[in-house]
């Protein structure tokens, strides 16, 4: 669509414009898959392939991974409020989750955010709707993707957006980021040397541009894979297949999304934290049935246990004889404690294997991990205290077993919520178990990207800080869950320490010196 045609749309809707028959007006696009594909395309590594259905609708077969999803190139403009919806539909499993996501990109560089969510039951037209307000980029992508279920064929169809406030005048096109390293800042490394390792996630697009990679390396020293180590990525569900024919239990795994980020770190001696052996998203569903196959009955628990010990062992025997020393922690399991009620998060692995799939998981990553690596369950949302509840039991359980070594705190936080007092109760509570600690995920969300609200985003980053500093010797690392806001999986709500052009924000200066702020 041309952006001539969206500014006239928008200055309609903003005059508070309906037809001539007093009914409101069309949104600004609706898909009509009536005469073709209308603009979307296969986001695949050339597998999935598009076709049009006669009740206008669109199909995407091919799939190899859960990204690989219908597309379409949108012309938005940055500070616009949009709502969009679409419906999907899926004959493959009993019921099988979807996202509505966007990639955008600034002078190249993409970055992703999710922004609508739902589960959609088997043969059935569900809706997915959701709202997006459009960041500081240059080319947009709106796509419908799955949440696992990576080899899922499944349709979409009238794909609506709209702006019903209207839209801000369209501004130039931003400047190119820059990515030279700048020669004047403290580095966040060598700023917290000899009290924890201070770290970043990265994407293989980061990986593969030497600038940036320079950049992140004067500033850290341990790197997060974001998506390339979880299990949709790793765990090869067509060579699983094959093997299963002879053995139930066989798994195969490849490393292909996550091998120029080891690479990367072996050549130049950077350490990684593993992200993430065990957890009820991105794990391929298939993994749970018979033959792996969606369709198929779900395994025993017999069957399910040895598959996690086998997907376990071959994942830390290719590390060892591939990067030996380059890992030297993971997260064994993610996000296993239901937000509102503390108990085990319902999911296949609880399914199928029952409570002590944790306890398991952690024995098995125990057995085959290299020694001296740290072994972490991992979590979000700690500071609320019904979750935080259910985190220290589980975590007392897990110690009681004796594989356990950290426990690894999502700190994705904004301004109001959670408050300073209570971030400060869940850290004491838990380096209370004993354990070591990681911040393993940290970003600040804003509303805007005023002067103000930069302000109190760096007041917040430096009383975290000081809370950490005044735990050093238990933690082991702080990572940051990416390098600019454009890049950040938040990034219409600006919440990391370099702006969409890499200019440092407050924040930086405040993770820099906590003590300069008061």
């Amino acid at each position: 669509m041309r952006k001539c045609m969206i500014l006239m749309m928008a200055a309609l809707l903003a005059l508070g414009h309906v037809s001539a028959l007093g009914e409101a007006a069309e949104p600004l696009y609706r898909s009509d898959f009536s005469a073709g594909t209308d603009g979307w395309y296969a986001r695949s590594t050339g597998a999935a392939t598009l076709s049009v259905l006669p009740e206008a609708a669109l199909r995407i077969v091919g799939r190899t991974d859960s990204w690989n999803s219908p597309g379409r190139d949108f012309e938005l403009i940055p500070g616009g409020k949009y709502t969009l919806s679409v419906q999907v539909r899926q004959d493959g499993m009993d019921s099988a989750p979807f996202m509505i996501s966007v990639a955008h990109s600034m002078d190249g560089v993409e970055s992703y955010e999710n922004l609508a969510h739902g589960d959609a039951p088997r043969g059935e037209w569900t809706e997915l709707s959701g709202t997006y307000t459009a960041g500081e980029f240059d080319r947009f992508v709106l796509y419908v993707e799955t949440v696992g279920a990576s080899e899922l064929d499944f349709d979409i169809r009238d794909f609506t957006l709209d702006a019903p406030e209207g839209l801000p005048e369209a501004k130039p096109t931003p400047q190119p980021m820059v990515i030279e390293p700048a020669e004047d800042l403290p580095s966040l490394k060598e700023v917290y040397a000899g009290k924890f390792d201070f770290g970043i996630c990265v994407s293989p697009m980061m990986v593969g541009t030497p600038k940036l990679m320079k950049f992140i390396d004067s500033q850290f020293n341990i790197l997060t894979p974001e998506n390339e180590l979880k299990p949709d990525a790793v765990l090869d569900v067509g060579a699983s297949r094959k093997l299963a024919e002879q053995d139930e239990t066989a798994v195969a795994v490849h490393f292909d999304s996550a091998r120029p980020l080891l690479d990367y770190a072996k050549a130049n001696g950077v350490k990684v934290h593993g992200h993430v052996l065990v957890w009820h998203s991105q794990t391929p569903d298939a993994f749970f049935h018979e033959g792996y196959s969606s369709d198929a009955p779900l395994v025993s628990r017999e069957v399910m246990l040895a598959r996690l010990e086998n997907y376990i062992r071959e994942i830390m025997a290719y590390m060892g004889e591939n990067y030996p020393g380059v890992i030297v922690s993971w997260d064994v399991v993610n996000e296993a404690v239901d937000d509102s009620t503390g108990a085990l998060r319902s999911s296949p692995w609880l399914t199928v294997i029952g409570e002590d799939y944790l306890a398991r998981a952690f024995e098995f990553a125990r057995k085959y991990a290299p020694e001296g690596t740290l072994l972490y369950y991992n979590d979000y949302n700690t500071a609320y205290l019904n979750k935080q509840n259910g985190i220290v039991k589980l975590l007392e359980s897990l110690i009681a077993e004796g594989n356990i070594d950290g426990y690894g705190f999502q700190m994705h936080h904004a301004l109001a919520s959670p408050t300073m007092k209570e971030i400060t109760a869940s850290v004491e509570r838990i380096a209370k178990l004993g354990l070591k600690l990681r911040v393993s995920e940290l970003d600040i969300t804003v509303g805007n990207n005023s002067e103000d609200s930069f302000t109190r985003q760096a007041k917040m980053y430096a009383e975290i800080m000081k809370l950490l500093l005044a735990h050093a010797e238990q933690f082991e690392a702080v990572q940051i869950w990416g390098l600019t806001d454009s890049m950040s999986w938040r990034a219409s709500q600006f919440p990391l320490l370099f702006d969409g052009h890499r200019n440092p924000k407050p924040a930086f200066w405040a993770v820099a010196d906590p003590d300069s702020v008061e």
